[in-house]
């Protein structure tokens, strides 16, 4: 009975029978509203999609829950990860499943991904964190799933410097933090137009990330079946999100 007990036991700690569906939920802040899903990193699956074996672009949500139907997966929530070009090649880094298929981008540029600082949302097996960009080219940690992306909204605990508190220019926006632990993270869509002031304090104040990452405006879109929600739109490039088991 002894051997049974914990033979059970040792099954119920295991890394995948602790996973769970992202936990997402509605935050009003300073009259702002957003949709903000949160997974962990050590029992959370979490990655990044661009395109299939043959090259061909995802590009949607429906795209990436069809192929992991066809392996016993589903998809338990997504969002866009990261700028693109007009062909939806990824602007700046971009690693999916080990494998490199843009180049990290250091340099000053133009528009949002470059005011600098700009950065990297990393994810390793059982943890994940948000790097500014020259940091990441300086000291490389081994992500497996990686997506670079600008401008940084929190940096060390602090927004970033360029953003005004006046600012008006507002968009529906979307980014991601990483708590002090490197194992929770937040995903979060605003639901209305706003600035990236608003958005950064959003992160610093109510989340406690120290470092977080902006994604994208304009084009920012959400897959969270909790909230019944799976935005639809034309084709997206990078996409992040959580797989989970099917059924």
């Amino acid at each position: 009975m002894r051997v049974l007990l914990a033979a059970l036991l040792a099954i119920a700690i295991l890394p995948g029978a602790l996973r769970a569906d992202p936990e997402c939920r509605k935050i009003v802040h300073e009259a702002n509203r957003y949709s903000v899903c949160t997974a962990h990193a050590d029992r959370d699956e979490l990655r990044l999609w661009h395109s299939d074996g043959s090259g061909r672009l995802y590009g949607s949500f429906p795209a990436i829950e069809s192929a992991l139907q066809a392996k016993g997966k589903r998809l338990a929530f997504a969002m866009n990860g990261g700028m693109y070009h007009e062909d939806r090649r990824p602007v700046g880094l971009y690693l999916e499943n080990g494998l490199q298929r843009a180049p990290l981008v250091t340099r000053d540029g133009p528009g949002n991904f470059g005011l600098l600082p700009n950065g990297v949302f990393c994810i390793h097996d059982g943890s994940a964190a948000v790097i500014e960009s020259r940091r990441y080219a300086a000291d490389t940690p081994a992500c497996r799933y990686a997506t670079q992306s600008g401008p940084m909204l929190v940096i060390d605990g602090a927004l970033h410097p360029r953003f005004l508190v006046d600012s008006d220019s507002r968009y529906i926006r979307n980014g991601v933090g990483v708590e002090a632990d490197g194992v929770t993270v937040h995903f979060v869509i605003s639901d209305n137009r706003v600035n990236f002031h608003s958005f950064g304090r959003f992160f610093r104040d109510i989340l406690k990330t120290p470092n977080a990452l902006y994604f994208d405006g304009k084009v920012s879109r959400l897959f969270a079946p909790s909230l019944g929600r799976s935005d639809a739109g034309f084709s997206l490039g990078p996409i992040v999100g959580a797989v989970a088991p099917a059924g």
